[in-house]
């Protein structure tokens, strides 16, 4: 049997099932010929990327001098008004009925939008909603949950075990297959970027955050989200790694309200931050800032989505991440009381379905205008956009 005939739809669910008998008998994993290893396929040389960021060391990811020429030549002839809507991705079921088409025009159109995030629906309407997205210039980042699989909100996408059924004994290089698959599904679509893989650490399967982690191994987690994202990758999509710094102790659903770590720092540094660090070594390219605050990282108890001592000081200097920072929705109760210029002043590039797109674009425009919001800084957010928008969506 051929891995990547066992990875074809109407496969998936026989083949994971069959894997986890294996494993559950003590059996080693069969090893099936692989589409291609974790680096391999390359497509991106190493490049001077200073100019992406003012502040930080040099950026981890290879690079392309192509899209750095692309994100200041398209920064340049933008308006302001584009500019801030370049990061802005509101939410929109996968329907294409003439109401939701009609929604996803008035967010282009009256807000320039740099992406959304699809909510429940199907295939169909998704490549509806893309044909319509991609006479956009700059393209649109078109963003889905799919932390096992499209299935996870389109009704006919395919359908994956959650991560906590892979087991300790799980192969990297099915997970990168695994990815791979994924990618490839989701670009037959349009889908150029997947909110996953959850690289939580969790001791149980039934906390918040429960069967969506890979366990609480720091290093399983990170072994496995890696491969995982490396495969998405290679296969054209862009990854975010999340819920940055770690959601897998916080007793809060950040669905309700802010998500509180108690771990001191030691505690974070070797169990929470163990897979961010592995996936930004890797070159990987999202991370999504939580909802979630920790008195260790920030003393002001902001949550991750806003604090400039967890995106800036931690995440971009210390950790040394260039790629996307977005944050996870804005119309979760865990954001309540903060706004996109928050989070952009703290670190973030993207904001994630905020909760009224009208109120947060007019907010950032009078920002941007009042000098409350550098324009330099929101400038360095959109050239990155721009940049990774480049690399992925062209």
């Amino acid at each position: 049997m051929n891995r990547g005939n066992a990875l074809k739809p109407e496969g998936r669910v026989f083949y994971f099932l069959k894997t986890l008998c294996l494993l559950l008998l003590g059996l080693p994993l069969f090893l099936y010929s692989s589409c291609g290893k974790p680096g391999e396929n390359d497509r991106r040389e190493n490049v001077d990327t200073t100019k992406l960021s003012e502040t930080g060391p040099a950026p981890l990811y290879d690079t392309t001098a192509g899209a750095i020429a692309y994100a200041d030549s398209v920064l340049t002839l933008m308006t302001l008004e584009e500019r801030v809507g370049q990061c802005l991705m509101p939410s929109i079921f996968a329907a294409d009925d003439t109401a939701s088409l009609r929604k996803l025009r008035h967010f282009i159109e009256d807000f320039h939008i740099g992406g959304v995030v699809l909510l429940r629906g199907n295939k169909k309407a998704v490549k509806n909603i893309v044909d319509l997205a991609s006479v956009q210039v700059p393209p649109l980042f078109i963003a889905i949950d799919a932390e096992w699989g499209l299935g996870m909100r389109l009704d006919d996408g395919g359908l994956y075990p959650k991560n906590a059924f892979f087991g300790s004994e799980a192969d990297e290089s099915l997970m990168y297959d695994y990815g791979r698959e994924v990618a490839g599904e989701s670009r037959e679509i349009g889908v150029n970027m997947i909110l996953g893989p959850v690289v939580d650490i969790t001791s149980s399967r039934y906390g918040i955050i429960g069967e969506r982690s890979f366990g609480s191994d720091p290093v399983l987690v990170a072994n496995l989200g890696v491969a995982y994202a490396k495969g998405l990758e290679s296969g054209g999509v862009v990854s975010v790694a999340k819920h940055f710094p770690g959601h897998g102790s916080a007793v809060a659903d950040s669905h309700r309200s802010v998500a509180a770590i108690r771990r001191d720092i030691s505690g974070l540094d070797s169990i929470d931050l163990r897979p961010f660090r592995e996936y930004i070594n890797a070159g990987l390219s999202g991370v999504m800032a939580g909802h979630i605050s920790s008195k260790a990282l920030d003393p002001d108890g902001n949550p991750a989505s806003v604090s400039m001592d967890m995106l800036t000081s931690l995440l971009r200097e210390e950790l040394g991440f260039k790629g996307l920072i977005l944050t996870d929705a804005f119309d979760m109760g865990g954001a309540r009381g903060f706004s996109a210029v928050d989070a952009l002043k703290a670190g973030a590039d993207l904001i994630l379905c905020p909760d009224d797109i009208a109120k947060e674009y007019r907010l950032l425009l009078e920002s941007v205008t009042s000098g409350a919001l550098p324009l330099s800084l929101l400038n360095d957010r959109c050239r990155r956009i721009l940049f990774f928008k480049s690399l992925f969506l062209k």
